[in-house]
């Protein structure tokens, strides 16, 4: 008699009821992979951590060494992922570093990771949030994204003056995470938020274009604050992300519409799914029949939009099992997808070099004389910026950062689907109030409000070992 299933590795997870750490199987069935798993308390559990055998061992292919921050904050006591400062054992810098100046929020989704609502917890104070900044240029040098988020950071009495700070020091770039409520019943905001320019961007909740969806993710209909705060946004162009928080029974059919409906827009610079991640505020979400995996998102990017075929949709090779990305240009002859030129194996050898082109004719020929090296007006190599810091340097002279667009598959694990060996590569890290910097899945899951008590348990137990 054979088992239902092929073996193929093994990890470390999390028990979904009391969150310890237990040993994991990885096994392929039924074209799936799966996770099983064994709590000696709560006995066993399972998870599809992937739809794609194929693109899953595509990813243990495709990694690259981390970069290490310029200083680590805890020491590795309790295990991962229990020491999180950043602790001396994690193997990535923050890609991108999250700084919550509040809990308060304008609405109160039923689907939301913090818990806001209009009267939960409090504001930082701007000394707080300029200590959270000081300890990313700390960790980092240069930061090469830092979100300003919440909560709903737009209903911060200091808004201005926090966004006025982040400025002043060496970030690379400034993202606003939001829900688009000011943006979209405030001109004068949007206007002023258009005298950041460079190095700024909007990161858009639109999650749905249907009613009852919105009704059901975020408590009410939504449909003409997301109407009105892109065309506040287009009139003055302020580079957006839209960012589509997914949710099976909900809004996975909606996913080229988004797409489609993005690339129409004057200020859209690109689309970031993210499967629901089940930790937070969830009303009315089933953790087995609602869970949405990265590769079942780009299963449907590729069935549900013409733009993109399978080769333009690839890890990120920091961290793959969280992150995929698809980049293409918007030109006077059409939007051409980019990424199925890139090599990735000239991309893990030399993460320096630039995307290189071979001459043909055609769009290839194009894509050549437009990304050819060049100087700009000033004698200066242009490069075009990229918003992932492990992605290929693309030299650039005639393409302006408006002609880019991009689509990112953005996972984050919880406890149901939690690998030790991903959440190890985490890249994208939230700044605690206490100045800690952790990786987004394990601030959700043990470092939140209440949530600091069962971590605390947890230590004790593992102290005594």
């Amino acid at each position: 008699m054979k088992r239902p299933y092929t073996y193929y590795d093994w990890t470390q997870s999390l028990c979904e009821q009391c969150l310890n750490l237990i040993s994991a199987k990885i096994v392929f069935q039924d074209d799936q992979v799966l996770m099983l798993k064994h709590c000696p308390k709560h006995g066993h559990s399972s998870a599809v951590i992937s739809t794609d055998i194929d693109y899953y061992l595509r990813c243990r292919t495709y990694l690259k060494p981390g970069d290490v921050p310029k200083k680590f904050n805890t020491p590795v006591k309790y295990g991962c992922p229990y020491d999180c400062g950043l602790c001396t054992d994690h193997e990535q810098h923050s890609c991108l570093s999250v700084v919550e100046i509040t809990d308060r929020c304008n609405l109160k989704c039923p689907t939301c990771y913090s818990e806001s609502s209009p009267s939960f917890g409090r504001h930082r104070t701007v000394e707080e949030v300029n200590r959270m900044l000081d300890v990313v240029v700390e960790n980092e040098g240069e930061p090469d994204i830092i979100q300003i988020s919440g909560g709903e950071p737009t209903i911060h009495p200091n808004f201005f003056e926090i966004l006025d700070l982040a400025k002043s020091k060496p970030i690379r770039h400034l993202m606003l995470n939001t829900n688009g409520v000011r943006i979209a019943k405030d001109l004068d905001f949007v206007k002023r938020l258009s005298e950041y320019k460079t190095g700024f961007e909007i990161y858009l909740q639109f999650d749905s274009f249907n009613p009852d969806v919105l009704k059901s993710m975020r408590g009410e209909d939504l449909t003409n604050i997301r109407e009105k705060a892109i065309q506040n946004l287009n009139e003055f162009n302020i580079s957006t992300t839209l960012v589509v928080t997914l949710q099976k029974q909900q809004n996975m059919n909606e996913i080229g519409k988004v797409i489609d409906y993005a690339l129409k827009q004057r200020s859209v610079r690109g689309v970031t799914f993210q499967p629901v991640q089940l930790a937070g505020r969830l009303e009315d979400v089933d953790p087995i029949k609602d869970r949405v995996t990265l590769s079942e998102v780009r299963e449907q990017i590729l069935e549900q939009s013409p733009l993109f075929e399978a080769g333009d949709l690839i890890p990120v090779p920091c961290n793959p099992d969280a992150l995929a990305m698809g980049y293409a240009l918007k030109l006077e002859e059409g939007v051409f997808p980019l990424s199925r030129y890139i090599d990735p194996q000239q991309l893990l050898d030399d993460p320096e070099n630039t995307i290189v082109y071979e001459q043909n004719q055609g769009l290839r020929s194009k894509m050549v004389e437009l990304f050819s090296t060049g100087l700009d007006d000033k004698g200066k190599e242009h490069h075009l910026q990229s918003l992932l810091c492990c992605l290929p340097k693309i030299k650039a002279p005639n393409i302006s950062y408006d002609q880019v667009f991009r689509v990112v598959i953005m996972q984050f694990m919880d406890a149901y689907n939690f690998d030790v060996r991903a959440v190890k590569r985490s890249c994208v890290h939230i700044v605690s109030k206490e100045g800690k910097i952790i990786p987004f899945e394990n601030m959700n899951l043990l470092y939140r409000n209440d949530k600091i008590n069962r971590l605390d348990e947890i230590r004790k137990q593992r102290g005594l070992i």
